[in-house]
């Protein structure tokens, strides 16, 4: 974009004019309104054609050409779709055709009988132009902004998901494999021991240690839903069951549709989003039921959660912390799809949509980053019977 003012750029005109004398006029006026230009007169469709290929600051045309009118040129530069002043000139032109040519898209007309508006209509139109042209490069780089800022929100939640996923092993391997020892040890002393203050101390440390494995099982199924090898159906309801058994809240979970493997990531976005939902019900929605339908028709997943509760007041998703739902939108925008939210006196409807490309199995991935079939990997939250 120019920097410099208007008043002290060399303005590169285009003059669509087949008569030399009328021109001439065009010249004399501009250069009585003592603007700095570079003029070029053309008179032809192939000439002016090849011009457009340049760069220029403003057109100025004559409407009668011989055998095309100044509304043809016009009509080449929105093919082009150059954002270029366009000030139509003529001695002839009607009200209507003014008012048709203005709809079309040029910027002003005059009449060569009163060209003292020239320079200033030259002017306005020149910086109506570069402000359209501003607006849409700010539109451009907004835009790249918002798909960067997507980006980097779609990077964060994988590399939460990832996160997760390691801690999770360390919890298996270490915290696992610690507690599944001590319980082994404390089941040898109880075993080989006759007296009954140690064995009564041995029950005791043997509920606790089964209270910390059940914990650290919960932490890893929260951290990472292993049950999801088992299919985003069989999630869902695992997920809802346990969610009735914590809250007290009656949860029925319904299937519609065909069922087949859904693409990568796709599962673990909307068991998250699921898991969203229902921790939501349970903090803020004072319900006594929640319904959750899983379909799968005409290509598209849906997922919805409903509660009866007293519903979501106006200027709740607008508060400044509240990131739930903002989360939920950008993760389910990584894999294509989008979040609904209704509220009312009848409660609170979240509704899941993944368009689904094709039938694609579904991946899980290893501690390099390579892709495991579903169900091929081992669930971690599993350590066998003690």
């Amino acid at each position: 974009m120019p920097t410099l003012p208007l008043a002290e750029r060399s303005l590169r005109l285009l003059h669509i004019e087949d008569s030399d004398l009328d021109h001439q006029l065009i010249l004399a006026q501009l250069q009585r309104s003592g603007l700095r230009f570079e003029i070029t007169r053309l008179d032809t469709l192939p000439q002016i054609e090849a011009a457009l290929d340049r760069s220029w600051d403003a057109v100025i045309s004559d409407y009668n050409l011989p055998g095309f009118s100044g509304l043809v040129v016009l009509d080449l530069i929105k093919q082009r779709q150059l954002v270029l002043p366009f000030v139509l000139v003529s001695g002839e032109i009607g009200e209507d055709t003014a008012v048709a040519a203005m709809r079309t898209g040029a910027s002003d007309y005059l009449l060569k009988n009163n060209l003292t508006r020239l320079a200033p209509a030259l002017l306005h139109a020149i910086e109506s132009c570069e402000a359209q042209l501003a607006r849409q490069e700010a539109d451009r780089e907004l835009l790249k902004s918002k798909q960067q800022l997507h980006e980097l929100a779609g990077h964060l939640q994988t590399s939460v998901e990832m996160e997760r996923a390691a801690i999770a092993r360390e919890i298996h391997d270490d915290v696992g494999g610690s507690l599944t020892a001590l319980k082994f040890d404390l089941a040898w002393i109880a075993r080989h021991s006759s007296d009954e203050a140690v064995q009564q101390r041995v029950q005791s440390a043997l509920e606790t240690v089964t209270s910390a494995i059940e914990s650290s099982q919960r932490i890893m199924h929260n951290l990472r839903p292993a049950i999801l090898e088992q299919g985003l159906l069989a999630a869902v309801q695992w997920l809802a069951a346990r969610f009735e058994r914590r809250t007290g809240i009656a949860t029925a979970v319904r299937h519609v549709g065909e069922h087949f493997q859904l693409p990568a990531g796709v599962p673990l976005v909307a068991y998250r989003c699921a898991q969203e939902a229902l921790t939501n019900v349970s903090k803020h929605a004072g319900a006594t039921r929640v319904d959750v339908e899983l379909s799968m028709e005409g290509g598209v997943l849906t997922l919805e959660i409903k509660d009866n509760g007293h519903g979501i007041a106006p200027g709740d998703l607008s508060k400044a912390r509240s990131f739930g739902i903002r989360g939920l939108r950008e993760r389910a925008a990584t894999v294509g799809g989008w979040v609904d939210l209704s509220s009312g006196l009848h409660g609170t409807a979240l509704i899941l949509s993944v368009p689904l490309r094709g039938v694609i199995a579904d991946f899980d991935v290893d501690d390099d980053g390579e892709p495991i079939p579903a169900g091929a990997g081992h669930d971690p939250s599993s350590w066998g019977a003690l």
